[in-house]
């Protein structure tokens, strides 16, 4: 298959005389296409740092020091587990740019190596457990699943590019010498000998000759429903298969000719299997963690399980106990030494996802579903430090602060109250559970106005906040999902019901003035002078006028590329959480005609956004906290000052055109013009007539050979430039 590989840069080259003239084609752009940003791809938007912590997905062990890594959303938590029974955190130091799935550690040499997700491989030494430092990283084509090391040498299973081959010798600067692009996802890989085993998808089991690294090739394969896990030991490989959730042994003494000689059917769904002595030991997802002696890999036998309380992703196992990520509920410590009977120890709880997030003066509250309120210390945002939790009883969605309290949104639980005035011990002082789902709050004088879903907005005197009451409630049509306040209204963003205005100059009772039903799903809203901003969905931003209540209208529009779930106003800017494609930074100096100035495609599925100064600090739901830099404040904005996004569409460049998105301010005389590495100019692409918007364009690149590229964009007094390679 042949494959592109693109990455984005802003900078200025020389031109030359032009060698060809091609009419682009040009269309204006009314939806996104939904295909998503490249990993990391960004404009005028840095990252600061993060507090990444969440669900535990993986985790390995340290049998020389008695440590235990485990995986937390994009960090790493290393707890010393001399006594099983009451591990000790050792450190938090581990803040990756991704998502943990899989560890993998190097017993010799102290050094661990993270499948990060979006982010490739990473590699940290924790030679000093107290303080691990990060070596170097690599960014891998797709998505890193599993890694596992052998020699000088890390192995990836890359999901849609298979498995990458990648030179560790230099841990600081990691280098890919060889890959093979296995025909589905590589989830899982184990290397033994001269050959990587790798877990394929639906295209099975496949067998790799990794002799040379810098040519691997493909020797074999054992077609499975859908292979997700590979172990290997002796002469078996031992493939987690979740195609019809069966655990199968397979004989590789000849990898040419691998042949099942065995399986045994699971309940639910196997995601991981790691092997120790006589036994393999089974994530084995809501069904929980599984014994299986295989003593006799021709008749694997099942002698025990333990259900865990979450959803059992990875295992590590060492002497006799089980250390099992278990997704939501954290790390659990299981007492193996009887196989027939295996019994917990020890629980130790990691993060949730994160959904909400407040900024007071220098912390972030963090609503962090099943884990409650988390508070983080920003006062260097570049190394944000948690420094206290509450857990509170439901599932913590929404946060709002005032004073000395956080007001919490929790789901099922309703509304706590939470004394914050130590930031290091918070307290809950009172709750009022609705009857509904509380989802947001926002907070004025001495009520607290809930979104609570199918229950509407309820209104809750807070004035003392250890017997809060509720004293009035408007049932809106819909269900409210998010609610903001101006003046003597709330806004509420009601789902299929869209925007409902809300009088509230009598908080006992709230009653409808005005409604915009917007094009699709209301699930934020935020409200900036005389305009409410609604994130709606697959329909993006609308910018709706409130300066008459009674009769709100819509006036502009931009279509995110994802599903907008959130929207914050800070200024001139809009930022919007745009699930799954990162966020956007939208210019609202115009509400009639809001563009995209900026974005940041961020590792998690971005629930919710709050600003502070230059800052967006964004709840990025399994990803945790991450906070990045809007480098647009502070730049002079006059309005000869044109900014010219213009963004790559396609997730690879192949075949016979290049397509891009230019979004344009005003009128201008604008020419892309396509380079090669010496600076000639091989072909020109005039854009001839275009009146401000956003417009889809397709080039033609029929004739060129693969290699680098760079496009430039030049327009009267602007510029702009994008490297890409083209493989063909």
């Amino acid at each position: 298959m042949n494959r592109v590989s693109v990455r984005v840069v802003f900078c200025s080259f020389l031109i030359l005389s032009a060698k060809d003239i091609a009419e682009p084609f040009v269309e204006p752009v009314s939806h996104y296409e939904k295909a998503g940003n490249f990993k990391g791809d960004s404009l005028n938007v840095r990252f600061v740092g993060n507090w990444p912590f969440g669900p535990s997905f993986a985790v390995t062990y340290d049998s020389v020091k008695s440590l235990v890594f485990c995986g937390s959303g994009g960090g790493v938590y290393i707890l010393d587990v001399s006594d099983p029974s009451s591990p000790v955190k050792v450190s938090e130091g581990i803040h990756t740019r991704g998502f943990v799935r899989s560890l993998f550690y190097d017993n010799t040499l102290e050094r661990l190596y993270i499948a990060d997700g979006v982010a490739g491989l990473e590699i940290w030494s924790v030679s000093i457990p107290a303080s691990p430092l990060k070596l170097g990283s690599y960014d891998t084509p797709d998505r890193a699943r599993d890694v596992a090391v052998s020699g000088s040498y890390a192995y990836v299973a890359d999901r849609d590019s298979g498995l990458r081959v990648i030179d560790i010798s230099d841990p600081s600067n990691p280098v890919e010498v060889g890959y093979y692009d296995t025909p589905g996802y590589a989830y899982g890989v184990a290397v033994a000998g001269s050959y990587a085993y790798v877990a394929d998808g639906d295209s099975g089991f496949r067998v790799i000759d990794i002799s040379n690294p810098s040519n691997p090739v493909e020797v074999s394969c054992y077609k499975t429903p859908y292979a997700l896990d590979v172990a290997v030991a002796d002469s078996y490989a031992y493939v987690a298969d979740m195609g019809n959730n069966k655990f199968r042994v397979i004989d590789i003494s000849d990898p040419s000719n691998p042949v099942e000689v065995s399986y045994f059917e699971t309940p639910p769904i196997i995601w991981n299997i790691t092997l120790l002595g006589s036994y393999a030991y089974i994530a084995d997802g809501w069904f929980g963690f599984l014994l299986i002696d295989i003593s006799n890999p021709l008749n694997p036998t099942p002698v025990g399980y333990y259900d865990t309380p979450g959803h059992v992703y990875g295992v590590a196992a060492a002497d006799s106990y089980a250390y099992v990520a278990d997704d939501f509920d954290g790390l659990c410590i299981i007492d193996i030494s009887n196989p027939s009977n295996p019994t917990e120890v020890y629980h130790y709880d990691t993060p949730g996802n994160a959904y909400g997030v407040a900024v007071a003066d220098s912390y972030a509250y963090v609503a962090d579903d099943s884990s409650g309120l988390r508070i983080i210390d920003i006062s260097n945002p570049s190394n944000p430090i948690e420094v206290g939790y509450y857990d509170t009883p439901g599932w913590a969605h929404g946060v709002a602060v005032s004073g000395a309290y956080a007001y919490v949104a929790d789901r099922d639980s309703g509304l706590r109250i939470i004394d914050i005035s130590d930031p290091s011990n918070p307290t809950e002082v009172g709750y009022y559970d609705t009857p509904g789902w509380a989802l947001d709050v926002a907070v004025e004088s001495s009520y607290a106005y809930v979104a609570d879903r199918d229950s509407g907005l309820r209104v809750v005197d807070i004035s003392n906040p250890s017997n809060p009451v509720e004293v009035g409630y408007y049932d809106t049509p819909g269900r409210a999902l998010d609610v903001d306040l101006a003046g003597s209204y709330a806004y509420i963003a009601d789902d299929l019901a869209g925007l409902r205005i809300i009088d509230i100059s009598n908080p006992s009772n709230p009653f409808e003035v005005g409604n915009y039903d917007t094009p699709g799903y209301a699930h934020g809203v935020a409200v900036a002078d005389s305009y409410a901003y609604v994130a709606d969905g697959e329909a993006g931003l609308r910018v709706v006028d409130i300066s008459n209540p009674s009769n709100p209208v819509g006036v502009g529009s931009y279509n995110t590329p994802g599903v907008a779930l959130n929207v914050t106003v800070a200024g001139s800017y809009a930022y919007v959480a745009d699930n799954g494609l990162g966020f956007c930074v939208i210019d609202i100096s115009n509400p009639s005609n809001p563009i995209e100035v900026g974005y940041y495609d961020t590792p998690g599925s971005d629930e919710c956004i709050a600003v502070a100064g230059p800052y967006v600090y964004v709840a990025a739901k399994t990803a945790g906290l991450q906070i990045y830099e809007n480098l647009l404040l502070g730049i002079d904005e006059s309005p000869n000052k044109i900014t010219l996004p213009i963004r790559l569409l396609q997730n690879s460049v192949s075949g016979n055109y290049i397509e891009l998105e230019l979004s344009i301010k005003q009128r201008d005389g604008w020419e892309i013009g396509l380079y090669n590495l010496l600076g000639q100019k091989v072909k020109t692409f005039p854009i001839r007539g275009l009146s401000p918007g956003k417009y889809r364009i397709r080039l033609e690149t029929r004739g060129l050979i693969g290699g680098v590229y760079f496009l430039r964009l030049q327009g009267k007094e602007n510029q702009q430039s994008i490297r890409l390679t083209i493989i063909k």
